[in-house]
This record gives C-alpha cells, structure tokens and sequence, in this order.
C-alpha cells in the first residue's frame, strides 16, 4: 500500500501542475490578442526574468557568505 503512494501523489502534482500552466498560457495568449502590443508582453517577461535572475544571485551570494560565516568548508575536494 505504501509503495502507491508516491505515483499517485507525483501523479497528481503533474495533473495540477499542468492544468494551472494549461490555463495560464492560455489566458496570458488570449490578453496579448486583445489590441496589447506584443512588444509590451516581451518587455514585461525580460524584466521579470532579469527580476529572478538577480534575485537568484542575491540568494546564491547571501548563501555563500552565511556559509562562509558559520565556517563551513566550501572547497572542491
């Protein structure tokens, strides 16, 4: 009974998971054809993902610094 539960859950999170991004490029395609430039829709998605990539960085330097305070070792053996 145990040995179902992970594909159903994994199943389940892939049926969720493809649904909401079924629907959510649906709709974003059905406002950009409602008159909005498509230079407009481009514009906002390259600030959101220059948005995440340098909140990514921010993350990835705050992580390095942490470790490096607490002593860990972050050499490559």
């Amino acid at each position: 009974m145990i040995d179902w539960i992970p594909i159903v859950f994994v199943t389940l999170k892939v049926l969720v998971l493809g649904t909401g991004m079924f629907f959510a490029i649906k709709w974003h395609y059905d406002q950009g054809k409602k008159g909005k430039e498509k230079r407009a829709v481009l514009r906002a998605s390259g600030k959101v993902a220059a948005v995440f990539m340098l909140s990514l960085l921010g993350l990835g330097l705050a992580t390095f610094v942490l470790a490096r305070m607490l002593g860990l070792d972050l050499t490559f053996p």
